[in-house]
């Protein structure tokens, strides 16, 4: 698996490891083996190790992501993905299992673009596939705001809806895709509700007990189109089942 330390990753171990896979997982850094992780040495830009990591491993979960960060997000996102393929079809490794993000194709924007790009290539690749494009993270959300909130006023276009998923919901939907073996097509997956971009800031200070100014504007240009569209949201089942209200009292707690 790449990707093993980030948001999703850490989630995604630690439930493989509890449904009883030999799991290995790949980083830029050698470290030891814990938790019933096996961890092995492998850069995506340089395909240093790619080969060796690869070897023998009947399922290839790519979670490793660099977004916005220029040519760097190319080589890690495109020419890593691509590396990697050729390394599974090498190895007749039987299923490749791709993260990408509910709207990529559908949103005017950048990185989402990379993202359908990199679809492609695994689409392309030799390897029996499924893609998943999973809605953001609840964590990922509450960053958001959090940046926003520090310098004291917050934006929210109360059009724009958004369904927040759990990491915890999400890694346990990739343990049962890992189980079921290639769909061949590119699924969706979501959290269970749907709420707007206001609904979110509002409840959010509430569970933190902070007064922070919201200006309710409507998103300009394209962007701010689609975004109101509701390309952010799928009806795709099954769906997580832990709430935004949830994570944020769950979160409070630790």
């Amino acid at each position: 698996m790449t990707g093993g330390s980030g948001r999703l990753g850490r989630a995604l171990l630690k439930k493989l490891v509890e449904a009883g896979f030999e799991v290995r997982a790949a980083s830029r850094t050698a470290r030891d083996p814990a938790d019933g992780v096996r961890w092995v040495v492998l850069d995506l830009t340089t395909g240093e190790g790619v080969t060796r990591a690869v070897a023998g491993a009947d399922v290839i979960v790519h979670l490793a992501s660099a977004p916005y960060k220029g040519r760097y997000t190319l080589r890690v996102e495109l020419d890593g993905t691509a590396r990697l393929l050729a390394a599974a079809r090498e190895a007749g490794s039987g299923l490749f299992v791709y993260t990408s993000i509910v709207g990529a194709d559908r949103l005017p924007w950048g990185y989402f673009r990379t993202k359908v790009r990199a679809e492609r290539l695994v689409q392309a690749g030799g390897v029996p596939w499924t893609i998943v494009r999973i809605t953001q993270f609840h964590s990922f959300v509450e960053e958001v705001l959090r940046g926003m909130g520090r310098i004291g006023v917050l934006v929210a276009d109360p059009g724009i809806p958004a369904q927040p998923v759990d990491v915890a919901d999400a890694a346990g939907h990739l343990v049962s895709l890992v189980r079921r073996g290639p769909g061949g097509r590119i699924e969706e997956y979501g959290g269970p509700e749907v709420l707007t971009m206001s609904e979110l800031v509002d409840t959010w200070l509430r569970a933190r007990g902070l007064r922070r100014r919201v200006l309710r504007l409507r998103l300009p240009g394209r962007l701010g189109r689609a975004f109101r569209a509701g390309h952010l949201i799928t009806k795709a089942e099954p769906t997580g089942t832990i709430t935004w209200a949830e994570h944020l009292r769950r979160s409070q707690a630790h």
